[in-house]
């Protein structure tokens, strides 16, 4: 009996080549889809987010619209005239749409930024939360190295190239024994280093800091450490045990932060 003949007819090869090309076309088009739907979904999540901020910029500021449209239209005029009388209305337009676009942007960063601050003033670790939003070179604890458990009266420790900053939350009438206190326990290990220690009142009140500009005013102290010394002097401050104050357990209000996404715009 003669073997029966397995080699596959020349349709079904030309059927196989077909079914491959139509799958590899099939996965071109999902991967298509796939970026598409990818980048639809960053333009919305991207303008979402402008819009969650400008809802509760507008909460706090009624008139933030108007004065987003008095920005852009201020920005747009001065800049279109300047260029299109140094070169052309064409490129006047085009320069001066987007930087107009961005300075209505800025407005409404600096805007929301003041909002964000004025939701969390007068609460408990609302120092800390500003604090959190310090960009790379600075180290903050997130947890208060001292506290009255009492008043709630509290100071958060930051490390930078100033060296010690000791920020303080509570009446400053109040706070000045604990800042006594606090600078006590720091002394000894900064002594033989040179390592200034500063003191700075988070708060309302006379010689306080508010919060919007707390972080500013951190920054213009004057740079005496290098990138290496700071984190020497947290590794010193590190060691040194943390005198937690009486919470109850599942209550932490110092880690209560803001959006740093609205902050920073």
């Amino acid at each position: 009996m003669a073997p029966a003949d397995t080699t596959p007819p020349v349709s079904s090869k030309a059927e196989a080549k077909t079914a491959l090309k139509n799958l590899r076309a099939q996965q071109k088009a999902e991967k298509r889809d796939r970026k598409a739907r990818k980048k639809a979904n960053k333009q919305d999540g991207f303008f979402a987010r402008i819009k969650q901020v400008f809802s509760m910029t507008r909460s706090y500021d009624p008139n933030i619209g108007w004065w987003m449209a008095l920005a852009f239209f201020a920005t747009f005029a001065v800049i279109f005239l300047i260029v299109t009388l140094l070169l052309n209305w064409v490129t006047g337009l085009l320069i001066a749409l987007p930087l107009a676009l961005l300075a209505a942007m800025i407005l409404m960063n600096r805007r929301a930024e003041k909002a964000a601050f004025s939701r969390i003033e007068g609460r408990p670790g609302a120092a800390a939360a500003a604090l959190s939003t310090l960009k790379r070179g600075w180290i903050v604890t997130e947890e208060p190295v001292a506290m009255d458990p009492k008043t709630q009266d509290a100071i958060f420790r930051v490390v930078g190239k100033p060296g010690l900053i000791l920020v303080t939350e509570g009446p400053s009438h109040r706070v000045s024994k604990l800042v006594q206190k606090t600078r006590k326990r720091f002394s000894p290990i900064l002594r033989d280093t040179g390592v200034p220690i500063h003191i700075i009142q988070a708060g309302r009140g006379d010689q306080q800091v508010p919060l919007q500009k707390l972080n500013r005013a951190i920054k213009k102290l004057d740079k005496k450490l290098t990138k290496h010394e700071v984190n020497a002097v947290e590794r010193r401050l590190a060691a040194l045990p943390i005198s937690r104050p009486p919470i109850p357990k599942g209550v932490d209000p110092y880690r209560t932060r803001p959006d740093r996404k609205a902050l920073r715009g």
